[in-house]
């Protein structure tokens, strides 16, 4: 089944809710990044709820997430946009920790900054102090305090013992303003009997089935859905530009000292080549 998102109201429209399964697209990020399992997990659990910031936006809108608790994980750099695409990297992937623990992967002792482009002459920046680490407390509590919007965030990745994703998957619950508290209210006592996430990405819930749980299914209706996939902005032209930019001084420079140049992109882990002749040639436009 290909990943995709849905968007729904609840509850005659006093809530929103968006739910997505991004299993296909984080097990894309875990392969190019040979992420291990808690890294996989963090990193999934960002890119989930990412891809739900994202859809909350319109056109060419884009957001980007950081996140740095202090952890052996580094830092978590998550960009999604309002078309269903998402990209993201950890600083190491190649981290575990005895249990899965998130938490202590990722560590408190730092913020969640958030970034919203929404084509002003300055991004909107929120920035909160990282609570537990987990990431959808995290989101949860920079919505309520940055955004002033009670919401429920909830997201999950379980990975393989091949350290490959079996799922992922996750939902946003927000209250609309002037909503009854009644209304939050029965939510919270619903959350604490449903089944946890996890088990209803196992399962193989969808999308609208992880809302029907939350939420109970006679208050759902769904408004819309999109697919959703791993999507780097990255490509051999803009690499290329890039080169070009630095001058035909800097890229002698390169030839003289190496004799070729490599660049990697850190979102999607792609390597562009560049022999000598392909420098020469990028030398002469850079005149």
């Amino acid at each position: 089944m290909n990943d995709y998102l849905v968007k729904a109201v609840a509850y005659q429209n006093q809530v929103r809710a968006y739910a997505v399964n991004s299993t296909t697209t984080v097990a894309e990020a875990q392969r190019r990044h040979a992420a291990w399992p808690t890294a996989a997990d963090a990193l999934g659990r960002s890119m989930t709820a990412g891809l739900i910031l994202g859809s909350m936006l319109k056109g060419e809108e884009k957001i980007s997430v950081k996140i740095n608790g202090g952890g052996p994980l580094g830092t978590i750099i998550v960009a999604s946009n309002a078309k269903g695409e998402v990209r993201g990297y950890v600083s190491h992937p190649q981290t575990d920790v005895e249990l899965n623990e998130v938490g202590k992967a990722v560590g408190t002792n730092g913020l969640l900054t958030v970034s919203k482009d929404v084509g002003l002459t300055y991004p909107f920046v929120g920035q909160i102090p990282l609570i537990s680490g987990e990431i959808g407390e995290d989101y949860t509590s920079y919505l309520s305090k940055s955004e002033q919007t009670a919401s429920a965030v909830g997201v999950g990745v379980l990975v393989n013992p091949d350290n490959t994703v079996k799922a992922a998957g996750g939902f946003i619950i927000q209250l609309m303003p002037g909503a009854d508290e009644e209304v939050m209210s029965k939510i919270e006592e619903r959350m604490k009997v449903i089944a946890p996430l996890s088990s209803m990405i196992e399962e193989g819930s969808t999308p609208e089935q992880i809302l029907e749980h939350v939420l109970g299914p006679e208050h759902v209706t769904v408004l819309e859905s999109m697919p959703v996939q791993f999507q780097c902005q990255c490509s051999m032209e803009r690499i290329t530009n890039a080169i070009i930019s630095l001058g035909s001084e800097e890229i002698e420079d390169m030839i003289q000292t190496d004799g070729q140049a490599e660049v990697n992109c850190h979102f999607c882990n792609e390597t562009y080549h560049f022999d000598t002749e392909h420098l020469e040639a990028l030398k002469e436009v850079a005149l």
